[in-house]
């Protein structure tokens, strides 16, 4: 069975393989024995290599893993050049949409229900087509109107095959190449597998944007669709719908005006609670999944890509947000390095001098041209230069700022995210410790006080009886005052054996040419007596440093 799924899967292999070829990679194909799959196109001439424009047409071509890979890569500035991410931002997700029967059928196998029967309207022309679903607008017989996302018939089949070879090719990359030790593919794959399988759960999605409600009810002017659960399964999503244009398709005149400006500073605050205090948040805030509706509102759509944060990962981004924003290089090289992890080649010194100069160097600049997204970006890019390996929730959080910036740009074209983030960061830090106060935390905090009350009168009762008795005993680990003593006299010793060596050895010379009925070879026996017993002295010296002093 194992053997008939790797023949399905050849030409998953193959397609890969002369991706890499086509690039001018086939080294890392050899080193990898990759150059086994493919036997007919093992050399490209150079004016054949392709250009960072066309990759992401090419990843479009292999279908829905390939596009959700090539966003996912948009956000590793630390493994390709800044002209493929260029590229790969600009990847479309938009195919041909499958028939009108076919959301009919999945409609019906999903929900239990005819169309006919669950809508008053539906719209057979779907509104938008993408690699895992297309949209249908609709409205329920109650009269609310809707939209519908349904998924492609066989994507999920597609995906976990793609998914399948991919981290087969993954293992061989990250086992017999530079490239793959120094990237580690296999990580990378794996965030692509949980971001492909969440999306593929439309229930889960339908979660997302209720959670995403509750955290942003405080922000009247965000708006987020709201989950029609009795209309929704795993392969079909059913939301409210918002009546809005894209904040790309505004006029440019429209966009202007203070209503815009403080539309722009709310979005940003809405996204750093989101991040900082949350926990949970809308991972792709580019300007095509955000609507302006006719009374001024911004809705948030399209929750298939979200992020998770822990606690310690909020507080230090919130240090590293803050240090970037005031120009502290150093301070945030060092919360940097508290995030990800050492290699083998890690160059720790040039990890923080190129950190600080940027955020310095990024800091001397007019303020407005400050984006803290792309400095984290390149924080990322420098990380992998130098052997340090940032975790994925960084790079993540650095393109959804990233976004998140040009979003707010395309809103007030003046506007500075720095300025935000010091406005903010008060009521940021508040809310976090307001939300670090739960039910939860009180009644285990309960619990050690009452358990701290309770042991008190024992603990003070048997101090207390200690003390009148006179058995109270301090206990403190000290130096060994015999050994201490034995150390000192020893060198002591040594000390007076030594002068006393010397002095036998000045004796002798002195009395070298005093003339004796005694001699040896023609030396006086007394000197001859006096330099033997200085030089056996010396000897045992020696010998007891070497072979005793250490015990």
């Amino acid at each position: 069975m194992k053997l008939l799924k790797k023949m399905e899967n050849f030409q998953r292999y193959k397609n890969i393989s002369l991706l890499f070829m086509k690039y001018g990679q086939s080294d890392i194909i050899k080193q990898a024995g990759m150059d086994e799959v493919i036997s007919e196109e093992l050399s490209l001439s150079p004016s054949e290599v392709a250009k960072a424009e066309t990759f992401a047409k090419d990843l479009e071509n292999l279908g829905t893993t390939y596009i959700k890979l090539g966003q996912l890569l948009s956000t590793r500035a630390d493994v390709f050049p800044q002209e493929y991410l260029d590229s790969l931002e600009r990847l479309q997700d938009k195919i041909e949409p499958f028939p009108y029967e076919v959301v009919e059928q999945t409609i019906l196998e999903e929900l239990g229900v005819r169309i006919s029967k669950a809508f008053s309207e539906f719209d057979k022309t779907p509104k938008a087509a993408a690699s895992i679903g297309q949209v249908h607008r609709a409205k329920l017989r109650d009269g609310r109107e809707v939209v519908v996302k349904v998924q492609r018939p066989g994507v999920r089949m597609n995906v976990y095959n793609d998914l399948e070879a991919l981290e087969d090719i993954a293992g061989l990359l990250d086992d017999k190449t530079k490239i793959g030790k120094r990237y580690g593919f296999t990580s990378i794959l794996l965030e692509l597998k949980k971001s492909l399988i969440q999306e593929l759960d439309y229930l889960r999605e339908a979660e997302n944007l209720s959670t995403l409600r509750k955290n942003l009810k405080g922000f009247k002017k965000l708006i987020v669709p709201k989950p029609i659960k009795d209309y929704t399964s795993s392969k079909v999503l059913t939301m409210e719908y918002i009546d809005g244009v894209k904040i790309t398709d505004l006029n440019p005149v429209t966009r202007i005006g203070d209503s815009k400006k403080k539309l722009a500073d709310k979005l940003f605050h809405a996204y750093l609670q989101q991040i900082l205090v949350d926990g949970f948040y809308h991972a792709d805030p580019h300007p095509g999944n955000l609507l302006i509706t006719r009374d001024n509102k911004i809705g948030l759509i399209d929750l298939g890509m979200t992020g998770r944060l822990s606690t310690n990962m909020q507080d230090e981004l919130l240090n590293l947000l803050l240090a970037i924003c005031e120009g502290r290089g150093e301070e945030a090289a060092r919360i940097a390095l508290k995030l990800g992890t050492e290699k083998e080649d890690f160059q720790k010194v040039a990890f923080v001098s190129r950190v600080s100069n940027l955020v310095i160097s990024n800091h001397e600049l007019e303020l407005k041209a400050i984006d803290a997204g792309k400095v984290m970006l390149d924080i990322t890019k420098i990380s992998a230069e130098t052997g340090f390996r940032v975790p994925p929730e960084l790079t993540m959080i650095a393109k959804t700022l990233l976004n998140l910036d040009r979003a707010v740009y395309t809103l007030d074209p003046d506007f500075c995210p720095n300025d935000s983030i010091r406005k903010h960061a008060h009521k940021i830090v508040a809310k976090r410790v307001m939300s670090g106060i739960t039910p939860g935390t009180i009644f285990s905090e309960s619990l050690e006080l009452k358990q701290f009350v309770e042991k008190v009168p024992h603990t003070l009762n048997k101090l207390l009886n200690n003390l009148a008795e006179n058995e109270l005993k301090v206990q403190i680990d000290a130096l060994d005052e015999t050994k201490l003593m034995v150390g000192f006299q020893k060198i002591a010793n040594r000390i007076t054996m030594g002068l006393v060596f010397a002095s036998l050895i000045i004796g002798g010379s002195m009395i070298m040419n005093i003339e004796t009925p005694y001699s040896i070879l023609g030396y006086p026996l007394l000197s001859i007596l006096l330099f033997l017993a200085a030089a056996l002295g010396g000897i045992h010296i020696i010998y007891s440093m070497t072979f005793k002093d250490s015990k």
